[in-house]
C-alpha cells in the first residue's frame, strides 16, 4: 500500500478553501493513452464533468467505447455549493491536462474536490491505495484522551455516511471550553454500504502512523476520505457537547458560533469572487488549456450546411474541405476524412497528434476536431484567400502577389519550417510540403498546413526510412522519393522548390517544355548556367522586381535543392540567407533532376556540376 505524507498550517487553510493536495498519475509503457483516448477523456473533461459540476456535487460519466472508453467522475464536499464545486472542478481538470497529459489514468485531490479518470471503471469498486495523509503541524496537549474521543467520534460518523444514500456525514463536537471537534467521512456514492465501510475504517486505521496526536489531518484514497480538525473548517453542520457547559459558557459558545458563520460566510463570498475572476479569464484560454478541444458533431453539420456543395473550400488526400461558420460568427474550415481516403484513420490521429502541440503564426491553428458517428473531422481556423496556388498559378489571381508579398510569403514559410525543425518542442519532418499546403489569412501571410504525412523525430535522431513514402512528386527530395529516407533536409529540398516557384510562377509538377527541360529544375539550371537567370521572373512582377534579389533568392533555391542531402543547406541557414545581403552564399552544384519522369542528356553536364556565370560573392559563410 503507497502511503503519501504532507503537512500543513491551518490558518493558511482557511484562506484557501479550495486549497490543492496531490494528484496521482502513473506513467508507463501500460498506461501511456492513444489519441483517441485523449480525444474521449477532453470530451469528458469539458462536455460532462466540467458542466455538471454546477448542477450537482457528484457525478460519474465515460465517453466512447473499447479499447478507448474513458470513464470519469468528480466528487465535491457535501457542504459547498455547486458553483463552488465547479470552480474545483475547473481548477483540478487544469492541473491534471497540464501534468497527466498522455496517461490513461489519474487521481487529483483537492480540500473541497476531486477528479479521476480510468480505462477501467472503478466507480463501485473499492481502492485504497495509494493513502494521501495531510497532517496538521500542531500538536494536542492530550493526545490520548484525544485519541479516545476522536476514535468514538469517527465511529458514529463512519456509521452515518454508511446508512445514507450520499454516503458522506459530519460531527461537531465541543470537547473542551476551547476546542471544537469536527470530523467528516466520505466516500463515493456508488461504493457499496460494506466497501464504504472498509474504505473508512481504512483510513482511519492511518491516524496512528501519519497523525497521531496531531490537531488535525486529512487522509484521502481513491474511494473515500477523512478529515478530522480542533476548529470548524465546515460551511454548517450541528455541535454535540461532549460536556454540559454553564449558561455563560453557552452564551459565548452561541456568540462565538454566529462571529464563525459570519466569517465563513465573508470568507466564502471573497474566495468566490476571487475564483470567478480566475475562471473567467482562464475561460477564455479553454481551447488551448485542452489539447484536443472536442466539437459537437450537430454543430459542425449547422455550421457547413451539411457539408453542402457551396460550403466546399476544396478536396485533398485527407478528404474534402469545408467552410463552416459556428454559432457565435466564427468562421472555421472542415477538413473531412472521406471513406475512400488514401491517407485514412492513422494520418487523421498524426495530424493531430503533431498540430495540437505546435504554436507558431506561419502554421494553421488547429481549434478542435470531432470523432462521431464514423466522422472523423478536424476544424481549423478559416483561410479566406485559400492556398498560395490559387493565386500563384492563375493568371488573374497572381497579379496581387507583387514582389514585395512573394519575398514576405517566402520568408514565412522559411520561419515555419525552421519553427518545426529546431524551435518547437518537438522536431518534425512535414514530409509534404508544397504550394496547395501554403494558406494564405486575410492579410496574405503564409500558414502551413496539412500535417499528415508529418513525422516526429526524438532525441538526437537526424534522419529515417519508410518504405511507405508518402508526398507529392515534383517536390520530394531525391534521397526519399528513390530510397525512403527523410530528414529536416527533405523538408529543404521541398521548400527551395517551393521558393523557385514562388519566384517563377510555374509549376514544378507536370512541368515539361521541349525547348526549356524536362523538369522545372532543369530549367532553372540551364538558364543559370547560361547566365539568364533573370528570365526566370514571372513576367507578372517585372515592375516591382529588383533584379539582384532576383538572383539571390534563385540562388537559395538552388542550393536547397542539390542532390546530395549533405550539400544542402539547414533551415536556419537558409534563415539567415533570406534576411542577409552581406553574405557570400556557395556556389551551387547541378540540382536533381531525378524526379522527371524522363531527363534529357542534354540539359545534364555530366563535365562541369558548377557554374560560376551568376555567382554571388557577398562574404562568407558555409550552410552546412
Amino acid at each position: 500500500m503507497l502511503m503519501l505524507r504532507t503537512s500543513w498550517d491551518a490558518e493558511a487553510e482557511v484562506a484557501n478553501p479550495a486549497d490543492y493536495q496531490y494528484k496521482f498519475c502513473p506513467r508507463g509503457t501500460n498506461n501511456t493513452a492513444s489519441i483517441i483516448y485523449v480525444y474521449n477523456l477532453s470530451k469528458l473533461f469539458n462536455r460532462k464533468l466540467h458542466e455538471d459540476g454546477g448542477n450537482s456535487l457528484y457525478r460519474n460519466a465515460s465517453v466512447g467505447d473499447y479499447p478507448d472508453k474513458v470513464y470519469g467522475l468528480f466528487l465535491c464536499r457535501f457542504d459547498v455549493s455547486h458553483q463552488v464545486c465547479q470552480n474545483c472542478i475547473f481548477d483540478a481538470i487544469d492541473i491534471l491536462v497540464e501534468s497527466c497529459n498522455g496517461t490513461k489514468e489519474a487521481t487529483i485531490w483537492y480540500d473541497i474536490c476531486m477528479v479521476r479518470y480510468s480505462n477501467n471503471f472503478f466507480a463501485t469498486t473499492l481502492e485504497t491505495s495509494p493513502f494521501l495523509c495531510v497532517q496538521n503541524e500542531n500538536y494536542t496537549k492530550e493526545p490520548d484522551k484525544f485519541t479516545q474521543i476522536l476514535n468514538q467520534t469517527f465511529n458514529d460518523v463512519i456509521r452515518n455516511a454508511t446508512s445514507s444514500d450520499s454516503k458522506n456525514a459530519a460531527q461537531t463536537v465541543n470537547i473542551s471550553s476551547f476546542d471544537t471537534l469536527q470530523t467528516t467521512a466520505h466516500c463515493i456514492p456508488d461504493l457499496s454500504k460494506s466497501d464504504c465501510t472498509v474504505c473508512l475504517n481504512s483510513a482511519v486505521a492511518q491516524i496512528p502512523t501519519c497523525s497521531k496526536g496531531k490537531r488535525g489531518a486529512r487522509i484521502f484514497c481513491p474511494s473515500c476520505s477523512i478529515r478530522y480538525e480542533l476548529y470548524r473548517f465546515l460551511v454548517d453542520t450541528p455541535t454535540v457537547t461532549v460536556t454540559a457547559p454553564n449558561k455563560t459558557r453557552k452564551r459565548w459558545i452561541t456568540i462565538a458560533e454566529a462571529a464563525s458563520a459570519i466569517i465563513v460566510f465573508l470568507l466564502s463570498t471573497s474566495f468566490l469572487w476571487c475564483i470567478i475572476r480566475r475562471r473567467n479569464k482562464r475561460k477564455q484560454e479553454e481551447s488551448q488549456a485542452f489539447p484536443l478541444f472536442p466539437l459537437d458533431l450537430i454543430d459542425i453539420v449547422k455550421a457547413t450546411q451539411d457539408f453542402s456543395q457551396e460550403n466546399k473550400l476544396g478536396e485533398g488526400g485527407f478528404g474534402p474541405v469545408y467552410k463552416g461558420v459556428l454559432a457565435d460568427g466564427k468562421e472555421i474550415a472542415v477538413k473531412r476524412l472521406s471513406r475512400t481516403s488514401g491517407q485514412g484513420l492513422q494520418e487523421f490521429k498524426n495530424e493531430v497528434t503533431v498540430i495540437a502541440k505546435l504554436q507558431h503564426k506561419n502554421l494553421v491553428r488547429l481549434l478542435g476536431c470531432c470523432l462521431e458517428e464514423n466522422e472523423s473531422l478536424l476544424i481549423y481556423e478559416y483561410m479566406p484567400n485559400k492556398s498560395l496556388d490559387v493565386f500563384l498559378f492563375d493568371s488573374t489571381r497572381s497579379v496581387q502577389l507583387d514582389w514585395k508579398r512573394r519575398i514576405s510569403i517566402i520568408k514565412g514559410i522559411a520561419r515555419g519550417i525552421l519553427y518545426l525543425h529546431e524551435d518547437s518542442r518537438l522536431k518534425i519532418i512535414h514530409r509534404d510540403l508544397k504550394t496547395s499546403n501554403v494558406l494564405l489569412d486575410h492579410e496574405m501571410n503564409p500558414k502551413i498546413s496539412d500535417f499528415g504525412m508529418a513525422r516526429i523525430f526524438g532525441g538526437n535522431q537526424s534522419k529515417a526510412n519508410t518504405n511507405r513514402v508518402v508526398g507529392t512528386y515534383g517536390y520530394m527530395a531525391p534521397e526519399y522519393a528513390m530510397g525512403g529516407i527523410f530528414s529536416v533536409k527533405s523538408d529543404v529540398f521541398s521548400f527551395g522548390v517551393v521558393l523557385l516557384e514562388i519566384i517563377s510562377g510555374k509549376k514544378s509538377t507536370g512541368f515539361y517544355h521541349s525547348e526549356h527541360g524536362p523538369s522545372l529544375l532543369a530549367y532553372i539550371w540551364k538558364l543559370w548556367c547560361e547566365g539568364h537567370a533573370a528570365e526566370l521572373m514571372d513576367s507578372v512582377v517585372k515592375q516591382s522586381c529588383d533584379q539582384a534579389e532576383l538572383l539571390k533568392y534563385i540562388h537559395i533555391g538552388l542550393l536547397c535543392v542539390q542532390g546530395d542531402p549533405i550539400d544542402r543547406p539547414t533551415m536556419s541557414s537558409v534563415a539567415v540567407m533570406l534576411a542577409s545581403d552581406i553574405l557570400t552564399l556557395p556556389k551551387p552544384t547541378q540540382p536533381a533532376f531525378s524526379l522527371s519522369r524522363v531527363v534529357s542528356a542534354q540539359f545534364v553536364s555530366h563535365s562541369e556540376d558548377h557554374c560560376s556565370v551568376n555567382a554571388i560573392t557577398l562574404s562568407t559563410m558555409s550552410p552546412r
